[in-house]
């Protein structure tokens, strides 16, 4: 009887793993902590499972956080978001998603536009 206990427990922490995972975020365009040296023109997000972009905003040291949009209708394990001609600084965007388990999933990542780059000549 003991094995099965174990087998039940074993079975249900696997169904339970199974259950509470999450649209996790596996790679950003541009990296996490990139040093860019012209503006980029979007943001690619790709994600572990297809997952719906609820929200996304940029914020430019500590200036104002500016909500970008329209955001894609459609879920998708790869999401890419237009931005607009962004300056010489470091940059934050953060978004949430809407994963498949239907739980919300914020993030963020940061990364710099170098000063002396193509940005700042316009």
């Amino acid at each position: 009887m003991t094995s099965m206990k174990i087998l039940g427990a074993l079975l249900l922490s696997w169904v339970t793993t199974g259950a509470m995972a999450h649209a996790h975020l596996q790679k950003a365009v541009p990296a996490d902590g990139a040093v860019v040296t012209a503006s980029p023109a979007n943001v690619v997000l790709s994600f572990s499972e297809p997952a719906h972009l609820t929200a996304f905003w940029i914020q430019k040291d500590d200036g104002v956080k500016q909500k970008i949009g329209p955001l894609a209708p459609e879920p998708a394990r790869q999401i890419t978001i237009p931005l607009p001609q962004l300056a010489p600084g470091t940059y934050v965007v953060s978004w949430r998603v809407l994963g498949d388990d239907s739980h919300i999933v914020p993030g963020q990542i940061r990364f710099t536009v170098a000063a002396g780059t193509a940005a700042e000549k316009h």
